[in-house]
């Protein structure tokens, strides 16, 4: 099991900031009413937890969708089929500061990178709906509601408890370390740090309870999204062409029937 936390909170506090409802959010999809029902019928379908993991190959679409229809999940399988097996390497000389700072701006080569707004801020207008902002802000939320796929709950949440929602790492920055990333440039683990289709803000604690693990070892409470998580972290592994571990490949594939 691969062990440690990747779990950041937003570095900016705020919690005497005024809320701003008319701004218009720095990421797309963010601030509209999340969908209806819970499943999805087709590779385009969405859910109130988002929109299916193959129907948005970059991340730039609201959340994460259960896949229901056996096609969906075919096509997953067939994604998933293409992953790299490895052993997981060392930890030795993991820090979470040579993925770069938290929530930077400038990881160039990824969605939403350079328009003024931290990651983190980003990430929760793409997914929150009802978004308040800081008085004179179109960036920073302080406030919004969040279906939150992992658990299946809604949260509403403040700034002024932060913790209440983390931004996950899919497949978090010590496993890709242990994979691979030990080797890269700082250039591209900024870019896997801070890169949307690895990134989706969630209950906090469920967070914390997830550290570093692979599929084999963790998996979000909602059982309806288990395949669909496999799905993301199969993307996100293939984007940036790390391997998995066998036992990870294997729970994936078991998620969506395989």
């Amino acid at each position: 099991m691969l062990t440690g936390c990747d779990g950041q909170l937003d570095p900016e506090s705020d919690a005497s900031a005024s809320a701003s409802a008319g701004a218009s959010g720095s990421a797309s999809g963010g601030s509209g009413s999340g969908d209806s029902g819970g499943g999805s019928g087709g590779s385009s379908g969405s859910s109130v937890y988002g929109v299916l993991p193959l129907a948005n190959p970059d991340g730039t679409k609201r959340g994460l969708a259960p896949i229901t229809a056996e096609a969906d999940k075919k096509a997953a399988r067939e994604l998933i089929e293409t992953l790299k097996t490895a052993r997981a390497g060392s930890k030795s000389g993991y820090d979470r500061k040579k993925f770069g700072y938290a929530w930077m701006d400038t990881a160039e080569g990824v969605p939403f990178a350079g328009n003024g707004c931290d990651t983190r801020n980003d990430l929760l207008a793409r997914d929150g709906k009802n978004l308040k902002y800081r008085s004179g802000s179109d960036c920073i939320v302080i406030s919004m509601t969040l279906n939150d796929p992992y658990t299946g709950k809604e949260i509403e949440w403040r700034k002024e408890a932060a913790a209440k929602v983390q931004i996950d790492h899919v497949m978090p920055l010590s496993y890709d370390w242990q994979m691979g990333a030990s080797r890269w440039p700082l250039s591209q683990r900024k870019q896997i740090a801070n890169d949307p289709l690895n990134l989706i803000p969630v209950d906090g604690s469920t967070n914390g309870s997830k550290s570093d693990s692979g599929p084999a070892d963790w998996l979000p409470p909602n059982e309806r999204i288990h395949c669909a998580y496999s799905a993301r972290f199969a993307q996100v592994a293939l984007k940036y062409e790390l391997p998995v571990t066998t036992e990870d490949k294997s729970t994936m594939l078991e998620k969506c029937d395989g």
